[in-house]
């Protein structure tokens, strides 16, 4: 049997720091976890490619060569998918699709044979008995959830690693929390599951035996969901690993609270990790309350930045205008906040309403749902539901907003506030031929060429002389701000 893998392409995006990764010569930012690790749920006796649209053309060869083609996607890959059934289906190769996308909207592509929905784990081997016996059915679907203990480690060799950037893996699923625009927990539930230190061990041993020295990334919605997990098993474990590594800065997503837990920001910084993703949303109360954030409701939300940058952790933040309980003035607020914060990655959106959420069941009562489709991307503009301050007054709000946080001025303002705050780091980093290539052009796009010319040689002498330390860090920071602006000046005309 011969099954084509194939990853349907991301548009040009806030995450997908396409115009970034120009500076390095990389093609995408990671490989397709799920594919991968579904990959190694199939037959051994099976013949297998991937082709990751982000880093490669699918070829007619490819097609005739497959039995099968399977598909796997987020929803902001949509339009990229429907290009792929349309292909596939002129070429009459069948096609079996699993994945958020696929869970939420299979009714929307009635040209796939068959869907593997939810957790494969659960999903794929009731469908792989029954394709073998010649009855598989269109559909297969679980409510529950798997023991990811026995999740077998993707088959890395797969993928072409050296078009990447990072690598993902995956410790936990699921997230304690309710938040009630997050449809993380109607796709993966509330109690979190874990895999075992060993097995994470296994799969970072995997990737550096393959020569993998970038960063890798934990796509945990929320790694410290179970903190005990973490501090007396997974943490030291990667700890004693790290001793003799060189380079693999991991980064992940954590809830604001790992600000009240010292130790464990500590032990996790000693593991290696060195950047976050922080769902902050608004340093509004009200709008806190009203969707529920209650893990940020009640703190200074200032100061548990400060102190998560401070430790050595880099907060990256997600940000939301659109809440019912915004006023006019939320967009200056969000603006102060996130440059008095000196969080350099702030990613902004509009509030929409995904299928399965508590907001799009109060949406959908209210009769303020738009569509029940959403693009996919946090910041193209877009929302499906109707804004109680009114559709124009919010885009022109968040159209300044976008403009000014993205304007060199303010970029650089929040890069070296951040690189104030910022200690030395703990991890030996790998730096490759490709990252003094990136210094240059660096310095021919942003510094010679670049609006930001000024802001640029002001970061890069201030911090060649005080932190010169953190210099790769400021370079990266400041090509990652090029990526940036060309998205937000997009959006924002």
């Amino acid at each position: 049997m011969n099954i084509l893998l194939v990853y349907p392409e991301f548009p040009d995006t806030f995450w997908s720091f396409k115009h970034a990764l120009k500076f390095i010569r990389k093609r995408a930012g990671a490989p397709p976890l799920g594919l991968l690790t579904v990959a190694a749920m199939l037959p051994k006796s099976w013949n297998l490619r991937l082709i990751d649209l982000n880093i490669e053309k699918l070829k007619q060869d490819d097609l005739d060569w497959a039995n099968y083609v399977m598909i796997s996607a987020m929803i902001v890959q949509r339009d990229s998918a429907t290009q792929l059934v349309e292909r596939c289906k002129k070429a009459g190769v069948k096609m079996i699709a699993g994945g958020p996308l696929f869970t939420m909207e299979y009714s929307h592509f009635p040209d796939i044979d068959y869907f593997v929905l939810n957790e494969a784990e659960l999903t794929l081997p009731p469908f792989l008995e029954d394709l073998e016996k010649g009855c598989a059915r269109r559909i297969y679907r679980s409510a529950k959830f798997p023991d990811i203990r026995q999740t077998p480690m993707p088959l890395w060799h797969l993928a072409k690693l050296k078009y990447y950037v990072t690598v993902s893996v995956q410790f936990s699923r699921g997230c304690p929390f309710g938040c009630d625009f997050c449809n993380v927990t109607s796709l993966l539930g509330h109690r979190p599951r874990t895999k075992s230190a060993d097995q994470m061990i296994g799969e970072l041993d995997s990737l550096y035996q393959a020569g993998w020295r970038g960063g890798v990334f934990f796509v945990d919605d929320n790694f410290i969901c179970n903190k005990q997990q973490l501090k007396t098993q997974l943490l030291p474990a990667l700890i004693n690993w790290r001793k003799d590594k060189t380079g693999m800065p991991f980064n992940t997503e954590v809830s604001i609270n790992l600000a009240d837990d010292p130790e464990l920001v500590n032990l996790m910084t000693e593991a290696g990790f060195d950047t976050i993703f922080v769902g902050i949303e608004t340093p509004n109360e009200d709008s806190l309350a009203e969707c529920n954030k209650s893990q940020n409701r009640g703190r200074d939300l200032l100061d548990s930045v400060r102190f998560l940058h401070e430790s050595g952790l880099q907060v990256q933040g997600g940000f939301i205008v659109g809440f019912d309980s915004d006023t006019p003035d939320i967009f200056d607020q969000q603006i102060s906040f996130i440059q008095k914060s000196g969080i350099v990655t702030a990613m902004v959106g509009l509030l929409q309403a995904p299928t399965g959420t508590r907001l799009f069941e109060r949406m959908e009562k209210e009769g303020r749902l738009v569509t029940h489709d959403m693009s996919g991307s946090n910041t193209d503009g877009s929302t499906n539901i109707i804004p109680k301050m009114g559709l124009d007054k919010l885009l022109e709000g968040y159209h300044q907003l976008l403009r000014q946080i993205y304007s060199p001025k303010y970029y650089y303002a929040r890069v070296l506030t951040f690189l104030r705050q910022c200690p030395l780091p703990k991890i030996k980093y790998h730096l490759d031929f490709q990252y003094f290539l990136a210094l240059w052009r660096s310095i021919i796009r942003l510094g010679l060429l670049g609006a930001e010319r000024l802001q640029f040689w002001k970061m890069f002498f201030w911090t060649l002389l005080r932190r010169p330390r953190l210099f790769p860090l400021a370079i990266t920071l400041s090509i990652y701000g090029y990526h940036f602006r060309k998205i937000a000046y997009s959006v924002a005309r």
